[in-house]
């Protein structure tokens, strides 16, 4: 098996990171400003009792947890256009070995392979990422 990804192959990931950072930052845009429009803020202000406050709050939560979630797969994509500029996609940032392609084309910004992936999620609880 190949694991040497071409040039051709490349040039498809770096066409897809792109087309997901676009979509991405339009998603971040469209959520910032339904947030200034919807000023949960402002409603947690007005509410009337404890169970309306905690809806609130859980609303502006969500909208934050959405912009955060999505900012951290934008940092993603961006550190894979940069192995890409610099010729390391497609090798784990750990063992230098290629990242099969079946995996990249799943996660096209993973920057392990499966198996030290695994190793790095034992080691690190709780740092799981979006996928594409």
């Amino acid at each position: 098996m190949d694991d040497i990804l071409t040039d051709r192959q490349l040039n498809q990931f770096k066409r897809r990171l792109k087309e997901r950072f676009h979509v991405l930052r339009r998603e971040i845009r469209d959520e910032l400003l339904k947030s200034d429009e919807e000023q949960y803020l402002e409603l947690a202000g007005r509410v009337h009792d404890h169970e309306e406050e905690a809806v609130a709050d859980l609303l502006v939560d969500l909208n934050l947890a959405n912009i955060d979630r999505h900012i951290h797969e934008v940092r993603e994509i961006d550190a894979a256009l940069i192995r890409i500029a610099e010729g390391g996609y497609g090798l784990c940032i750990d063992c230098e070995q290629p990242i099969r392609i079946e995996r990249l084309n799943a996660y096209p910004t993973a920057s392990r392979c499966l198996k030290c992936q695994e190793a790095y999620e034992k080691t690190h609880p709780g740092t799981g990422s979006p996928s594409l």
